[in-house]
């Protein structure tokens, strides 16, 4: 991708996510998620109603009259995004990849977290750390990281979500809203994302299509593992074939739900042609 294509992409996704983070999402997640606690502002003379438990008893003696201490909420908040960039991203049987809808949902958050002065950091993963961005403020890093989004080019096309999630804690400290975006066909992470979400605010964002949930009766074909290469023929005229495959599939999605449950993490799953926009909106009013 040229200089100039990649530029117009870039621009493409900044005007749509931007005009939904800026219309539908920034009062939302304003509210969803919290700042770190209440931080001393002002003091100001005592009015009727104020609660008598924040008067401050030294300025009140000094003036002679009611003074009470001003508190605001402590906004500043840092948002980790966790990009899944391993093989199985780059499918899709309608007229999005799953990396698509990914690029997407990862921007609109962004620019809502933008919107409310927060930092964004971003990390790509696939088996490995691929690329760490550390939390910044400003337009021009949310632009960075879409850019990213868009043009990077994996190591590794397998898929390990306990790794990436050892390394976001090791990185960050402090807590962090942590939005991990993947099809979560992956296993063995239960134990991690435990650790993880005990540390951070975690949700779990499932990005799939409707043609990974089974597999049509259209006779023999050859299939490739987007994330092995592996290439087999396969005869989806067997029922047996097809009901192996659905179970296979299932298994992924019920351990991503009960796992993200367990952990205390919140859970959204998106089908590449929904309307991700519905159900972040949704996600965000209910915890809200």
């Amino acid at each position: 991708m040229d200089t100039k294509e990649l530029l117009k992409k870039v621009r493409k996704i900044e005007i749509k996510t931007r005009r939904l983070s800026d219309h539908i999402f920034g009062g939302e997640y304003h509210s969803t998620f919290k700042g770190r606690g209440m931080t001393f502002s002002e003091v100001r003379q005592y009015q009727f109603g104020d609660d008598v438990r924040n008067i401050d008893w030294n300025v009140t003696a000094r003036y002679n009259e009611p003074y009470i201490k001003v508190f605001e909420e402590e906004r500043e908040l840092t948002m980790m995004l966790m990009a899944d960039v391993s093989g199985s991203e780059f499918f899709g049987t309608s007229n999005q990849f799953k990396k698509d809808i990914i690029t997407e949902i990862s921007a609109t958050l962004a620019f809502s977290a933008l919107q409310n002065n927060d930092k964004v950091g971003l990390i790509l993963f696939s088996d490995e750390i691929e690329l760490f961005i550390p939390p910044k403020k400003g337009k021009s890093h949310v632009l960075r990281i879409i850019r990213e989004l868009l043009e990077f080019k994996p190591k590794s096309n397998k898929t390990n979500i306990a790794e990436a999630l050892k390394y976001l804690t090791n990185v960050m400290k402090k807590k962090a809203i942590v939005f991990m975006l993947s099809d979560f066909i992956a296993d063995d992470y239960e134990t991690t994302l435990k650790i993880t979400g005990n540390k951070h605010d975690v949700t779990g964002i499932r990005v799939y299509d409707q043609r990974e949930e089974t597999i049509p009766n259209i006779g023999m074909v050859q299939m490739e593992d987007t994330e092995t290469g592996e290439r087999k023929i396969i005869n989806t005229q067997s029922k047996k074939v097809r009901t192996a495959y659905e179970e296979y599939h299932s298994k992924h999605v019920e351990y991503y739900k009960n796992t993200f449950a367990k952990s205390g993490c919140g859970v959204i799953s998106c089908r590449v042609d929904e309307s991700y926009v519905k159900k972040l909106l949704g996600y965000f009013k209910r915890r809200g």
